[in-house]
């Protein structure tokens, strides 16, 4: 059965939100009506999209295979929601994707690059005064890990992705990329790659964003990069990003940094971020002969989530845990929290969790961790929720605030304010674990660009 998606032809469809009937697990066929994010007067008249139905979700897949199945679907989730004009250029990156996962010469150049431009590997840190601070009466409690991206090239785990990517485009003979950033990290490990490799580089950013990672748009900047304003925040700024990609699909290349967007690129990115989690799995053999019991991760589209989940998948005895940004609260409309309070829908070209109100529009999520506010998150991430494989949930502004200042003191080190909402979440994880728990957190990115924010912060009421 086929269901029909009115959207915006050409630049603006891939461009949509939608809501997907919420009883997408009934007999009936779902009824997925895609709302335009905006409505430029200059677009072009609307048309009409016909697709095949969502199928219903799949039960947990037991061995994960690094080729996805389905065409990019995880379970319902996932695809590509986009016009035919956009689906050569994607079969084009499809196969230069495969071609480079068992292309040597690749690889190697990759592992080059990742160890002597990058910094990997990068430690698996034991946080011992953080570990003391959660012990209890008894001097009982888990052993907490650090897992340290803020230490890479640029201070994230951005260019673990950016430095492939920009690899790919370059095989592919693209001279220009343009991406979009949030809090920038993307932003400066994009700029930074396209320097290394000799690209042209445009990276669009909310102005509101701008203002508050002045830092980090220097630093683009400084890379060579061409940095343009965008009303609004990261979504604005990838809606940007993607049509100037579509009205140069032979010369430039979009370099996603998140795992969202249509088949392949979420795919893509977890898989060049996946080196998180196979680092993680030999540094915890080497320091203590097993694997970490409990992963934490902070939670935004889900890029460093996913890179330090995806290796343990498979290893059920391993609890996955992912932090979102529950803002001024879950029932205060200001947050980030798409997986506690998000319904089914299709934006940017692939189905996934959305906030988004009941007519479909998307709603503006809110953190004061830049690089979490985002509607959605990716469709492998909307899977893990589903199934139950990985467990969610939230922080607030004030609790990763204080989360940031906590590991500043403790143990000298400035986590990004993303990153502070999985350290934050370890005030009511550990109390429920057993002594001695091996406990790995991922400091996704470092958080010196978040100190004017944290100086400036004053406790929003939440009531």
């Amino acid at each position: 059965m086929a269901c029909n998606i009115k959207a915006l032809s050409l630049n603006h469809q891939i461009l949509s939100g939608a809501t997907a009937e919420r009883k997408m697990g009934t007999a009936s066929a779902a009824n997925v009506h895609v709302v335009p994010e905006t409505v430029s007067k200059t677009l072009p008249a609307l048309t009409t999209l016909t697709i095949k139905a969502p199928q219903p979700e799949r039960l947990l897949i037991k061995t994960v295979d690094r080729k996805e199945i389905n065409n990019g679907k995880f379970g319902r989730f996932g695809g590509k929601y986009v016009p035919e004009t956009l689906m050569s250029c994607l079969g084009k990156l499809e196969a230069e994707f495969n071609l480079v996962l068992h292309d040597s010469e690749f690889q190697e150049e990759l592992t080059t690059a990742l160890r002597d431009y990058v910094g990997r590997e990068t430690p698996l840190y034991f946080a011992q005064r953080l570990t003391d601070h959660y012990k209890n009466s008894r001097g009982e409690g888990p052993e907490i890990y650090l897992k340290r991206e803020d230490l890479s090239h640029g201070g994230a785990h951005k260019i673990n992705n950016a430095i492939a990517q920009a690899m790919i485009a370059k095989r592919m003979g693209r001279k220009t990329i343009v991406a979009a950033t949030g809090a920038g990290q993307h932003g400066v490990a994009t700029a930074a790659a396209c320097a290394k490799l000799s690209l042209e580089c445009t990276i669009f950013m909310g102005a509101t964003d701008m203002e508050k990672q002045a830092s980090n748009v220097l630093l683009m900047k400084l890379l060579g990069a061409q940095v343009e304003s965008v009303e609004g925040t990261f979504k604005e700024a990838s809606s940007q990003a993607i049509r100037e990609w579509v009205g140069n699909l032979e010369t430039s290349y979009y370099l996603t940094g998140t795992v969202v967007g249509p088949h392949p690129c979420p795919s893509m990115v977890r898989e060049f971020q996946s080196v998180i989690g196979k680092e993680t799995r030999r540094q915890a053999m080497e320091k203590w002969g097993g694997k970490p019991d409990v992963l934490v991760a902070c939670i935004g589209s889900g890029s460093n989530a996913l890179g330090l989940f995806h290796e343990f998948i498979n290893d059920e005895d391993v609890k996955l845990i992912g932090v979102e940004a529950a803002g001024f609260g879950l029932d205060s409309g200001k947050h980030s929290a798409t997986l506690a309070r998000g319904d089914v829908g299709v934006y940017h070209g692939a189905m996934s969790y959305l906030l988004q109100d009941e007519e479909g529009q998307i709603l503006g999520p809110h953190s004061i961790g830049v690089g979490l506010e985002y509607p959605g998150v990716g469709p492998e991430v909307s899977f893990l929720k589903e199934t139950g494989r990985a467990e969610f949930h939230s922080a607030t502004d004030q609790e990763a605030i204080d989360a940031y200042r906590r590991l500043c003191k403790l143990e000298g080190i400035f986590p990004a304010l993303e990153a502070s909402h999985a350290l934050a979440f370890l005030e009511k994880l550990c109390p429920t674990l057993a002594n001695g728990t091996k406990v790995v957190v991922n400091i996704s990115g470092r958080g010196d660009k978040d100190s004017d924010i944290v100086f400036q912060y004053k406790p929003h009421s939440m009531t």
